[in-house]
């Protein structure tokens, strides 16, 4: 194989390839998992052989010594889970077993990585599944899939490809072009980058901070979080904590968790509102400097009917409506917060902002307790799986104002062909214009916590950000001026006309 460096488009393209083995087999939702678990044990192996041949170049050929030597690796691959001794048996059936049990294996020699409270990474994924079709088809199928995986475009060893970022990058251009090809459901694991970019930017994450997303899908928006500690502040000094109810969005979690070199991570699995799992050593909820989230938008059947009784009184704001469940994770995220340091970001449905009863009660409560300090408008078409505008909540422990502050950066975007994109100049605006705090004509306005209560807690942004445009005004006499000179304009042309008709014996 090439030693050759390698671009990171060059990686990306001949990933997107290999999904070619599945395409008119089995949808895009299903082969997902497949591509993407493919890439974590091509990874580790070839990290894993990295490492041996440099040992073996140091040491000479000491197998004994090597296999010791080893042991002390980050991650721990049994030899006949490696994906070579399954790309060496690719040609003999059985290879859906065959990986299933290197999977396993996998699991097995790597104790807690993999796991959380008995449930596995590799546990709802099973490449030996009648899906592929029958016996002789899925192993071909599969046969072609280690062998896209082979090709020296795809050799992932550090020797070659440098840092982890490469190997995380090319992870997560897999789930954002899963996420663009997958209609409904997309948005059940994927915030876009641009989006996770403009909150973590808002949240302005420190070093030593704890930031939890509870909806956390494949983690993308938490891990944004932690790449602006180290990019701002130099610093890996942070903790990460997410939970997730999809389990084989779990899984992409963890997977991305480590692809990324995030080892300071708690990922949990399970429903945050009727079970949640980030709990201290007195089975409390445990407590976050940040809390983000890109939360099912108006989720049906979210737990209403146990909300009442919540031992950890969630919901003593009111209970959110049985088909709606935006307030209540709000609610759970403001519970989570540390009361000092404690700030949250929250993508929700506009609804949110203005609509009555128990909803209307709850942000109430939210807005005199003077938790809100932003409501920021985004534009139509950013998110997977729907069209709707969404709106940011910037929620504070403490603040140093009564006021709320209202964008509107609804208008500004880049369109796109199915998708609309948040660039980096609006993203700059935004943030920009949150961290000033000032009123700027037709895009932001600061309303104090009065102005707010005389609009009966209404946070629709139209209330507060005018974004009216005048109309010029109409000069009549010069349109009726115009007018006159265009038709005789048209008499000119129609005597022209009627002469060359007249040339051409069509004349009356």
């Amino acid at each position: 194989m090439s030693q050759d460096k390698i671009s990171q488009d060059s990686i990306n393209k001949a990933l997107w390839a290999a999904c070619d083995t599945f395409r008119g087999t089995i949808s895009a939702d299903t082969y997902k998992d497949f591509i993407l678990t493919m890439l974590f044990l091509k990874y580790i192996s070839d990290v894993w052989q990295d490492h041996y041949d440099g040992y073996k170049a140091e040491y000479g050929d000491e197998p004994e010594l090597i296999d010791e030597m080893m042991k002390n690796e980050r991650f721990v691959l049994p030899k006949q889970a490696s994906f070579y001794a399954l790309w060496e048996r690719r040609h003999e059936p059985g290879n859906g077993e065959r990986i299933d049990q290197a999977l396993h294996a996998i699991e097995e020699a790597n104790g807690t990585k993999l796991k959380d409270a008995g449930k596995s990474v590799f546990q709802d994924i099973s490449f030996n599944t009648d899906k592929l079709g029958e016996e002789k088809q899925k192993n071909t199928i599969l046969r072609h899939l280690l062998e896209d995986f082979a090709k020296p475009e795809l050799n992932l060893k550090p020797s070659r490809v440098g840092t982890l970022d490469v190997i995380g990058n090319a992870y997560e251009y897999l789930i954002k072009n899963f996420a663009a090809s997958g209609g409904q459901k997309a948005g059940e694991f994927y915030t876009p980058p641009e989006v996770s970019d403009l909150i973590s930017e808002l949240l302005d994450p420190q070093p030593g901070d704890s930031i939890c997303d509870p909806a956390c899908g494949s983690a993308s928006l938490l891990m944004k979080c932690g790449a602006k500690v180290r990019k701002n502040h130099d610093s890996k000094q942070y903790a990460l904590y997410g939970q997730e109810a999809i389990g084989s969005t779990w899984s992409l979690a963890k997977m991305n968790m480590f692809l990324h070199g995030e080892d300071n991570h708690k990922i949990e699995w399970g429903d945050t509102i009727r079970n949640p799992k980030l709990l201290d050593q007195n089975g409390n909820l445990m407590l976050f400097d940040i809390v983000t989230a890109n939360p099912p938008f108006s989720l049906d059947k979210w737990g209403h009917d146990e909300a009442e009784h919540d031992k950890f009184s969630r919901f003593r704001r009111g209970i959110p409506p049985k088909t709606k469940g935006d307030y209540a994770f709000i609610l759970h995220m403001i519970e989570i917060l540390k009361p000092k340091t404690g700030r949250m970001g929250v993508v929700v449905p506009h609804g949110v902002l203005f609509r009555g009863s128990s909803e209307g009660k709850i942000r109430q409560q939210l807005i005199d307790e003077n938790l809100l300090a932003a409501v920021i408008g985004l534009p139509e078409k950013l998110f997977y799986g729907t069209g709707i505008p969404a709106a940011i909540l910037i929620f504070k422990k403490e603040k140093a104002d009564n006021n709320v502050m209202f964008i509107d950066a609804s208008r500004e975007f880049k369109a796109g062909k199915n998708q609309n994109l948040l660039t980096e100049d609006n993203i700059r605006k935004i943030v920009g214009t949150y961290q000033n705090g000032e009123n700027v004509d037709k895009y932001a306005y600061v309303a104090s916590l009065n102005e707010i209560k005389e609009n009966d807690y209404n946070l629709n942004i139209p209330r507060y950000v005018d974004t009216f445009e005048e109309e010029e005004e109409i000069d009549l006499m010069a349109v009726r001026a115009e007018r006159e000179q265009l038709k005789a304009q048209l008499t000119e042309l129609e005597g022209e006309m009627a002469k060359y008709l007249e040339e051409l014996g069509y004349g009356a």
